[in-house]
């Protein structure tokens, strides 16, 4: 495995170069309030704790993904649905704030998404998520704006949406020649054969990517002594020639040119990582854009998704190039 590195200065000097992007970039999906409570330990089942003061902050995998990169200085549409609540024009503010388009954002009758959080004292997190209005996000929605597509650079993907309109949104942006970059988040072990074939790169956890593979996880969790050139191969007999796998705190691996490659991880410390991951997957979203190869992306998005770590929520503790550069300097 190659191991890669650049500088904190050269990472930061990328990561500036985000605000110069030729094209937009579009995210198609979901946009969540997020109900989040911070406790001491996360509760067993059946058991109550006591928390702090209960949070509505911006969410949704892919409004993070979309804020992230729009703060970095990218050009991005959102395609995606709110309701008719007070949620809707709570989420579609923050995105707005943070640069985020979201003219073409879906307006539907009964509630947004909703996600309730409990967070622990060491960052780490429980999620259950209600889809709401990003439900209603159908093909023919799709569809109805491909004009988007045309002009886009990247498609950035979740699985928060109904499964038909994400191949749609796929095959869409394939076809106007968009790179498309799928998390594979709610995990599914079976990705739809249509969405692999309309699908560029593949974004996953380790633990995703071993269901996916039908591979051990190492006993001691040292990722670093697996064999990933047999990695690399399962994963293009997969369907993915390139791929990122996220190793939560010990960085990320990143399949490209029949090659994996290791991405340190920067190191903080975490107070929440809730939309850690999706503020990851923003900047490799922006840096792709902005015409970045996929190993430098990675490093620039470690620095990126370290600092969202160092705040709480997650569109509420993502920072802007200059706040980014400013934390690391």
């Amino acid at each position: 495995m190659n191991v890669n590195g650049i500088s904190r200065e050269e990472a930061l000097e990328r990561l500036a170069s985000f605000a110069h992007t030729a094209r937009p970039l579009v995210v198609v999906g979901s946009m969540n309030a997020d109900y989040t409570v911070t406790t001491e330990r996360l509760p067993r089942p059946g058991e109550t704790v006591n928390a702090g003061p209960l949070r509505v902050l911006p969410g949704g995998k892919s409004g993070n993904q979309a804020a992230t990169a729009a703060k970095i200085g990218a050009d991005v549409r959102m395609l995606g649905a709110v309701g008719s609540d007070s949620n809707a024009g709570f989420l579609l503010d923050e995105l707005g704030k943070a640069g985020v388009r979201t003219d073409t954002v879906l307006h539907v009758d009964g509630p947004s998404g909703t996600t309730v959080i409990t967070v622990d004292s060491h960052g780490e997190n429980t999620i259950v998520y209600s889809p709401g209005s990003n439900g209603k996000v159908s093909p023919e929605y799709v569809r109805a704006h491909a004009d988007l597509f045309d002009e886009a650079a990247v498609l950035g993907l979740c699985l928060e949406s109904p499964m038909p309109a994400v191949i749609e949104a796929a095959r869409i942006a394939h076809e106007a020649g968009a790179k498309v970059l799928v998390n594979d988040s709610p995990f599914i072990p079976e990705l739809p054969r249509e969405l692999i074939v309309n699908a560029d790169i593949l974004l996953v956890n380790e633990h995703e990517m071993s269901q996916l593979l039908g591979i051990d996880e190492p006993e001691d969790g040292d990722w670093d002594a697996v064999d990933w050139d047999a990695i690399v191969t399962q994963m293009s007999g997969f369907g993915f020639d390139q791929a990122v796998i996220t190793l939560g705190g010990d960085g990320s691996v990143v399949i490209d040119d029949g090659s994996a490659h290791r991405i340190s991880p920067v190191k903080v410390d975490a107070v929440d990582t809730t939309g850690c991951g999706d503020s990851f997957m923003g900047t490799i979203l922006a840096g792709l854009a902005s015409g970045l190869d996929l190993v430098t992306g990675a490093q620039v998005a470690s620095y990126v998704s370290a600092y969202a770590a160092t705040g709480y929520g997650a569109q509420a503790s993502y920072g802007t190039t200059e706040q980014i550069a400013a934390r690391f300097a």
